[in-house]
């Protein structure tokens, strides 16, 4: 990074904390969309959670329980895919990497600010759902918040690898929410995390373990203790989705900047 004579260099780690507050900036002067992202996973628990509260899918997991742990997954990914991916689209759209790009800011600073607000978005629509869930009447023992907080920002890694690949294959602002919508919201019903997999046909049922969001489920449903694999099973699978999805992203975020300025 060029510095001008007199001028005092900026070290990397501020230059990162300021692009991560421009970002959040953001979010809090435009914040319609981020409070429909936060609030929609709440509704849609007062919808389908509240009525069933206190019921029993097998002995010591509750309905509710069951719910906010797989609405908690859909409250992190949505972020993801829909916050970070759509933004990025619009910022490229309106062509501000062009303008970072012709000025002394490093790209992997801004991408990287991008992910860091992404992640702080997505961690606090993931406790305000947790907090509406327990003011409802879910009880969870105090390590089992803490695990299932933990295990959905764990999940947390490929969907931010689908968020970014979206973000950069969208070739406008316009394209960017179609695409997300047409790529998550049917993973979203097939891995189960809105519609119970029993209630799915049977080739759903058969895809559904193949898909990352299905893996974030099983992390968050582990923590409740109403899973259909081992939490270490789960994580596995989660981190060779953020491998694939992370690689595909920077695939994607290369192709765009050759595109550009090759």
């Amino acid at each position: 990074m060029r510095v001008a004579a007199g001028a005092r260099p900026v070290s990397l780690p501020r230059l990162l904390a300021v692009q991560i507050r421009a970002v959040l900036l953001g979010y809090w002067r435009i914040p319609l969309f981020a409070i429909f992202t936060i609030g929609l996973p709440v509704m849609f628990f007062a919808l389908f959670g509240l009525p069933r509260l206190h019921q029993e899918i097998s002995h010591h997991v509750s309905v509710g329980a069951y719910i906010l742990a797989s609405l908690g997954a859909y409250a992190v990914s949505n972020v993801l895919v829909y916050n970070v991916g759509i933004g990025q689209a619009q910022t490229r759209a309106r062509k501000l990497d062009l303008l970072q790009r012709a000025s002394p800011l490093p790209g992997w600073v801004a991408i990287a600010a991008t992910m860091v607000g992404g992640l702080v978005l997505a961690t606090v629509a993931l406790l305000v759902l947790l907090f509406v869930g327990a003011i409802a009447g879910v009880s969870l023992p105090l390590t089992h918040w803490l695990l299932l907080i933990l295990a959905l920002l764990y999940g947390a890694i490929p969907m931010l690898g689908l968020g970014l690949t979206i973000g950069y294959l969208g070739s406008s602002g316009n394209l960017a929410p179609a695409l997300a919508s047409l790529i998550y919201l049917p993973m979203a019903f097939a891995s189960g995390i809105l519609v119970p997999l029993s209630q799915l046909p049977s080739l759903v049922r058969a895809i559904a373990p193949y898909l990352p969001l299905y893996q974030v489920g099983q992390l968050g449903w582990n923590a409740v203790g109403g899973a259909n694999e081992s939490a270490g099973e789960a994580a596995l699978w989660t981190a060779v989705w953020g491998v694939v999805l992370g690689g595909l992203a920077v695939w994607a975020y290369r192709r765009d900047q050759n595109r550009k300025f090759a």
